[in-house]
């Protein structure tokens, strides 16, 4: 018998068929952080509807309300759509992922459970799981007091493997007319179309991790592409947790396994965007600092509302590049409490953010190849924090599935 657990089924939970899809799933917290036009104006189109936007707390929103109040009202939000309905238990199942975008035609996930004893974030420490970019601690314990109280997890965790022969989601995908569809239809703010299929048979799919895993022969099955903190939060709230646990509860214990959508790196819709620097009151002589430090033949730049659009030359090889723009950009805030800095994830909007702020600098930065990305976690290391994306803002996953952590 197999000791692989790493992948497991989880009982999803989903809004009950009279939920209006279209207001109920909203885009990741940590979208239009600096545009909190962007959060009002989806909350005045959602009304008095369930809503994900009433289970999670828009990063945009932080130090602008009263958290404790804001969290408070999450959890009794979650309690409420348990309890009438709102939300369905779907059993144990895996969902396969549809999603379309203004990009791409089509793009597959599939939403699973993973064992957070097999995940790290630590530089280095060899698991199943791990972190694609460096893991900011301090920003662990706000989003932990967010979910040590809440019934549910609400997750935007994106995870990569490796499958080259397209052996897991594809051939789901091909038979899908086999499947029960359980949602179909179009996000709000411009974010496409999203169909979901029910797949019951979920001890087949893991055993086709279990041989992908020995397949690719390097210990390594996933990579976080994107949501970082949030699995970071829930192996912290894991660890806190499973102390006073007998060995019993902690294998049965909902709260060891979380939830989220794996795609396949090599999956055609699937599209690495770069993830841009804003830097808010920076010193005359920043850009200039920051130049000497870069060099290179790549051809990028800067932009200043005042000064519009200057080359800046950078490196070809992109993680190389965003260690130094990172390192610089950090070690300059450390010296210059005045100035903060904002991550941007598209050309337009990085450009709208300067010019809304005139005592800034846009820094645009390079997109990391597929190969970039699996070969260097794979090697034991880890990309600086907001290195890439995947997909536009707009592509970002919204909240949808979700699963019992108490």
């Amino acid at each position: 018998m197999s000791n692989f657990k790493c992948v497991v089924a989880p009982h999803i939970l989903l809004p009950n068929k009279k939920v209006d899809m279209n207001a109920f799933a909203v885009i990741a917290c940590d979208q239009f952080t600096s545009q909190v036009d962007y959060w009002d104006s989806l909350k005045k189109e959602i009304g008095n509807k369930p809503s994900t936007f009433n289970m999670m707390f828009p990063e945009a929103y932080l130090g602008k309300v009263d958290e404790k109040k804001y969290i408070d009202n999450i959890n009794s939000t979650i309690d409420k759509y348990l309890n009438d309905g709102t939300l369905v238990d779907e059993g144990e199942c895996f969902i396969l992922v549809d999603r379309k975008t203004s990009e791409v035609e089509r793009r597959l996930g599939l939403v699973i459970a993973i064992d957070l004893e097999d995940y790290t974030y630590q530089k280095g420490v060899k698991s199943l799981i791990r972190a694609s970019e460096a893991t900011i601690v301090e920003r662990i314990p706000p989003r932990l007091k967010i979910r040590e109280n809440a019934p549910v997890e609400l997750p935007h965790i994106l995870f990569l493997f490796d499958d080259k022969n397209e052996s897991i989601i594809e051939p789901l995908y091909k038979d899908r007319a086999k499947l029960e569809k359980v949602y179909d239809f179009e996000l709000n703010k411009n974010g496409g179309h999203l169909t979901g299929y029910k797949v019951k048979d979920t001890a087949s799919v893991i055993s086709k991790f279990e041989a992908l895993l020995k397949k690719n022969n390097n210990g390594l099955l996933f990579i976080v592409g994107d949501g970082n903190h949030s699995l970071a939060t829930a192996k912290a709230h894991w660890d806190k947790i499973k102390v006073n646990l007998s060995k019993e509860e902690r294998l049965s214990h909902p709260a060891r396994y979380a939830l989220v959508e794996a795609l396949n790196i090599y999956d055609k819709g699937l599209i690495f965007e770069p993830i841009h620097r804003v830097v808010f009151n920076p010193s005359s002589s920043f850009v200039s600092e920051l130049s000497k430090r870069l060099g290179g033949e790549f051809k990028s730049f800067t932009y200043t509302k005042e000064g519009g659009k200057k080359e800046l030359p950078m490196p070809k090889n992109g993680p190389k590049c965003y260690k130094i723009v990172q390192s610089y950009i950090d070690e300059y805030l450390a010296n210059h409490p005045e100035s903060s800095v904002d991550y941007i994830h598209d050309e337009d909007q990085l450009i709208e953010v300067a010019d809304n702020n005139p005592n800034s600098v846009a820094i645009k930065m390079p997109a990391l190849t597929k190969g970039d990305i699996f070969d260097y976690i794979a090697a034991d290391d880890v990309l600086p924090r907001k290195s890439f994306s995947m997909g536009h803002a707009t592509e970002k996953r919204y909240y949808l599935e979700s699963k019992r952590i108490k």
